[in-house]
């Protein structure tokens, strides 16, 4: 099979390194791609939103199977845009990522199927909000969330009622363009948070291995939240991973199809879970990205024909890939001044020095007209380690995250200690 993987992070070199390993794949190309995508394919030098681009690229290239990594040419409609022209994609339909697209339409598909969330209301005016807000007593404090896409940016958890009104006139006045046309005000949760992914073909649901992230820049969670500092898998905190997947991505799916919508590609459920109770923070229509550079190493055997049934819509081919039942821990390695501002075309140095067994997924860098890997974004690298146990893994991953560096490299030293 001849692979088009969308997008340029972390989680696409990561899907690039996986799908390469098949026996079936002929050819892996990248559009944009990164500099890790160049070791495993030819990177392609076409933007991710660009829908045309996309198509003829794939239909030049005799394209078997196109797997989309983020959630804007989603939305926007690359899927259905490609299956017009006769080529399987992985990933859903834009009516389908409408669970992520839009915060509104998720809670309207989890009231209908019955699945625990936070309780909200939409608004479409600041004055409604606002009078929203008064109603709510100076410890009610809520969470304020773009209806649309924001690039990850569009959910504010103010620390006083006065934060959340100008909060309100902030989104309401364009700070999120026009994902904040629209605003979800959610009653607040507690607990410990967790990702769950799945790929999904119509009903038929693959569940992959748990994991934590970690937002927030600084160790401790502190500090403005990210795109991702990090990553451990599986966590122990969740309980049966089974009851997850059957009480929160089965309804789901389930409800989206009785509404006439078929869900074909990865369905990720952010979670928060306090004294064992499960309620869905968010839905994602794609795989997460730092989770995904921290699952696929877990995964035994071949993920591409798994992904291939879930674009033709036909039943998920289990026997073709397991859990290792191993534990892993992924860190990011970012430009200093990120989540702001940073500098870019920093050279990278040491990646000749990391382990064999130790896999560095590329997510801001480029190569540079010297032939040398730089930096081309915030986040830069994720170092990924897996390991019979988590200690262990942990302790393998920031071993060779010390042996990389770059002028003003940054990471966070606690990943996966909370569960430790």
């Amino acid at each position: 099979m001849r692979v088009l993987i969308v997008g340029g992070g972390g989680r696409e070199h990561a899907l690039a390194w996986k799908l390469a390993r098949s026996p079936a794949c002929e050819a892996m190309f990248a559009a944009p791609g990164n500099a890790g995508t160049a070791q495993v394919g030819e990177n392609l030098p076409i933007h991710d939103s660009d829908i045309d681009g996309i198509c003829n690229a794939a239909a030049e290239r005799r394209i078997d199977l196109v797997v989309v990594g983020p959630e804007a040419p989603l939305a926007a409609g690359l899927v259905d845009a490609l299956n017009d022209r006769g080529i399987p994609a992985f990933g859903p339909t834009q009516s389908a990522a409408r669970i992520e697209s839009s915060k509104w339409f998720a809670k309207s598909i989890m009231q209908a199927a019955n699945v625990p969330h936070a309780g909200g209301e939409l608004f479409e005016t600041a004055q409604a909000a606002h009078k929203w807000l008064e109603i709510l007593g100076p410890d009610d404090l809520p969470v304020l969330k773009a209806d649309g896409l924001a690039a990850g940016k569009g959910v504010i958890v103010p620390d006083h009622i006065d934060d959340a009104h100008e909060a309100i006139d902030q989104m309401f006045t364009g700070a999120f363009g026009s994902a904040g046309e629209r605003v979800v005000i959610e009653d607040r949760l507690s607990g410990m948070e967790a990702s769950a992914m799945a790929i999904v073909s119509g009903a038929d649901i693959l569940p992959l291995p748990l994991s934590c992230d970690y937002k927030r820049i600084m160790d401790g969670d502190h500090g403005p939240n990210t795109g991702g500092m990090g990553v451990y898998a599986p966590p122990g905190f969740v309980g049966d991973s089974d009851d997850v997947f059957a009480s929160i991505h089965q309804p789901v799916v389930d409800q989206m199809s009785s509404d006439n919508i078929e869900f074909r590609g990865l369905l990720y459920a952010g979670l928060m879970i306090d004294d064992g109770a499960l309620n869905v923070l968010e839905f994602n229509a794609r795989f997460g990205d730092p989770e995904t550079q921290a699952v696929l190493p877990l995964l035994d055997g071949d993920l591409l024909p798994v992904l291939a049934a879930s674009a033709r819509g036909e039943p998920l081919p289990r026997a073709t890939i397991s859990h290792s039942g191993r534990a892993s821990v992924s860190v990011a390695i970012v430009s200093g001044g990120y989540p702001g501002p940073y500098d870019t075309g920093k050279a990278i140095h040491g990646l000749d020095a990391v382990d064999d067994a130790v896999d560095v997924f590329h997510a801001g860098t480029a190569i540079d007209d010297d032939g040398r890997t730089t930096t081309a974004g915030g986040r830069v690298l994720a170092v990924t380690a897996v390991a019979d146990t988590l200690t262990e893994a942990r302790g393998i991953a920031y071993d060779n995250v010390r042996r990389i560096t770059f002028d003003g490299s940054f990471h966070r030293t606690d990943i996966a200690l909370r569960e430790l």
